[in-house]
Order: structure tokens, then C-alpha cells, then sequence
């Protein structure tokens, strides 16, 4: 399934305006001209939604600051132009997206540069609002992270329910490698990780280990000339407070489910 953003911007749009903005209805058909602006400084990102959104509705808007720029309060981010109703009528779902797309944008920026190991990588999770996974995603993008997988689709990752439900997690991994060349195993014990490891798992999630366990970890892969062979990952847990200290550890990738799935959006307002 390919990803059409106008046709989910349109079905935003038409679930906040419902069976017409009585409201705007009121108001004496006239142009007018509106700007979007930040009342805080923020990581710009969502601003080619935002000006689709207008123009679904025949407004004009110009992109101001493009994503991934740096804003600071009373900043205008777009201008637009077009029927006064019309403007308002689109007004609070631009806004949500942008707001939102910012904040992720923002806090994906605000703890890429706590990593001071540059390769080791800040990933989002699929941990993101139905309907809102691509512009989530794209906003961690924006902010200097990485996507992972967007769908079930994309890549294999054996969690703990699979192994749950399967009769073990070496049957498993065996399954995966008969019919895929990469998969992601998710453990919660250094031998596991080991056991993922020597049968060729291209990624393993170390979940909720502490910087110490996976120091330890690594040391034993390293032991086992298999340090090489994977990517690790680390995730649970890790928040602004503690993932300076993750990055130190020599994983190659930190995965945060917080930067989407309890985004502070951004405070920005539409102002005539």
C-alpha cells in the first residue's frame, strides 16, 4: 500500500469540518491574509501539510521556514492568502499537524545531540497515533533520527509475545531465516543475544537492559567474534535523562517510543 498524503490531509480535513464550519459561514465573504507563527522556539516540521491543507480549500500559502528550520517565538512560519472562511476553516487542522510534527521534530533534535557518539543512531518506534505514522515518522526524520520500520510489512522483529507463542525463539529465528535475508530479534538476556547472534539475526533489540548489562553484552559477543556480524539495539526506558549515557556504550542504534507517542506539540497560532 503506497502512502497518499493528499488524500489523508483531505480526510483530516473533512473530519474536523464535518458537514460544513457553520462558524465560518457567518462571516462576510471577503480575502484576507493570516500567518502561522511560533510562540516558542522549536524544530520547524509538517510546513508542506500545512500549506496542502490550505490549498485543499483554494487558499494560498507560502512556506516561510522549511522544515528542519530552527524558529524562535513570534517567528512566521507560513503566510497565506485566499477567503476569509476558508482560511478558518482549515485553520485548526494545519495547526494540529504542524504543532504536533514540530514537537516530535524537537525533541528528536533536543536528544540526537545528548548522543555525542555519532554512530550510534536515535530511532523512532511504531509507537505513533493511527492515522498519524508517516507525518510522525517523517517529523523524527526532520529532527535528525531515523524511521525504522513504518509497517509490519517491512521487516521481521521477533518480540517477546512471538516467542511467547511459538515454541521457542531458535524455532522461530530458524522460520524467519528460510524465508527472509534480514530480521530483528528482540531479547531479554545476554544469551539470547548470543543465541540470536550465532544464527545470524541482522539486528537485536537488547530491551530494558541497563548500560551496564549491555556493556557486558557486548563484551561477550566481542569474545565470540560476533560483535561485528549484528547491529544492537537498545531500547526501554530511555528517556532525556539517561540516554547520553546510552549513547556511550557502543550500540548502533537507541530506539525512544516517547518522541511520538507522547509528543509535547509545539505552541503555534494562526493570526489575521
Amino acid at each position: 500500500m503506497s502512502f497518499n498524503s493528499k488524500k489523508q490531509l483531505s480526510e483530516f480535513l473533512s473530519e474536523d469540518i464535518g458537514k460544513g464550519d457553520i462558524t465560518s459561514s457567518l462571516l462576510p465573504k471577503k480575502n484576507i491574509t493570516a500567518r502561522i507563527i511560533s510562540r516558542e522556539s522549536a524544530i520547524v516540521a509538517g510546513t508542506k501539510y500545512a500549506q496542502e491543507i490550505f490549498k485543499l480549500k483554494g487558499c494560498n500559502a507560502i512556506i516561510v521556514k522549511k522544515d528542519g528550520s530552527k524558529v524562535k517565538p513570534n517567528d512566521t512560519i507560513l503566510r497565506i492568502s485566499g477567503d476569509a472562511g476558508k482560511i478558518l476553516t482549515c485553520e485548526r487542522t494545519a495547526l494540529n499537524l504542524l504543532t504536533r510534527m514540530s514537537g516530535i521534530a524537537t525533541q528528536t533534535e533536543y536528544l540526537v545531540r545528548k548522543i555525542k557518539n555519532k554512530k550510534t543512531k536515535l530511532y523512532a518506534t511504531r509507537k505513533t497515533a493511527p492515522g498519524l505514522r508517516y507525518f510522525d515518522k517523517e517529523a523524527v526524520e526532520i529532527g535528525g533520527g531515523k524511521k525504522h520500520r513504518l509497517r509490519l510489512d517491512e521487516m521481521v522483529m521477533i518480540k517477546d509475545n512471538h516467542i511467547a507463542v511459538a515454541d521457542s525463539l531458535l524455532s522461530l529465528i530458524k522460520s524467519a531465516k528460510r524465508k527472509y535475508k534480514k530480521f530483528e530479534v528482540e531479547v531479554e538476556n545476554t544469551s539470547d543475544a548470543v543465541l540470536a547472534a550465532k544464527e545470524g539475526a541482522t539486528i537485536i533489540m537488547l530491551d530494558n537492559f541497563s548500560p551496564e548489562q549491555i556493556k557486558k553484552t557486548i563484551q561477550v559477543l566481542k569474545n565470540l567474534k560476533l560483535r561485528d556480524s549484528v547491529l544492537l539495539e537498545a531500547s526501554g526506558g530511555i528517556d532525556s535523562k539517561n540516554i547520553a549515557r546510552y549513547g556511550k556504550i557502543g550500540v548502533d542504534i537507541i530506539s525512544v517510543g516517547s518522541i511520538t507517542n507522547s509528543v509535547k506539540g509545539i505552541d503555534m497560532s494562526l493570526e489575521v
